[in-house]
């Protein structure tokens, strides 16, 4: 049984920051680029960040770009996003998932790439990451 599983989220305070991790069973990460996302409610999910399988190239959305550093660790299986700074608004559910495709491709809107959720066949249960003082 494929299995993504996340953990590393909590309750923090704003300017605070949070290590996110993935971890994988039963395939090789490596061959896969890893995905993060975020949803709240009544919202679309939306994709916050990507690093490529071979870790040469790394994806943020602009909701996190330049508070957030993703990375993996093939040799363990692993994902993570580091987040600073953390804000309110990035109170949300975060997901990890895989993209067989291992590149991270998205799409062009505008002048923005976009992480497609089409890219990703697997994904874990997500962790809850609540910012509040």
């Amino acid at each position: 049984q494929l299995q993504l599983v996340e953990s590393g989220g909590g309750l923090v305070q704003p300017g605070g920051s949070l290590r996110l991790s993935c971890s994988a069973s039963v395939f090789p990460l490596g061959d896969y680029a890893i995905g993060w996302f975020r949803q709240t409610p009544g919202k679309k999910r939306e994709g916050v960040s990507c690093i490529s399988s071979s870790a040469d190239y790394t994806y943020y959305s602009d909701s996190v770009k330049g508070r957030s550093t993703v990375s993996r660790d093939n040799a363990k299986n692993m994902g993570y996003l580091q987040m600073n700074s953390l804000k309110p608004e990035d109170t949300a559910i975060y997901f990890c998932a895989r993209d067989p495709g291992g590149t991270c491709a998205g799409y062009v809107i505008g002048d923005r790439i976009v992480l497609s959720e089409a890219d990703f066949d697997a994904w874990g249960q997500g962790t809850h990451v609540t910012v509040s003082s």
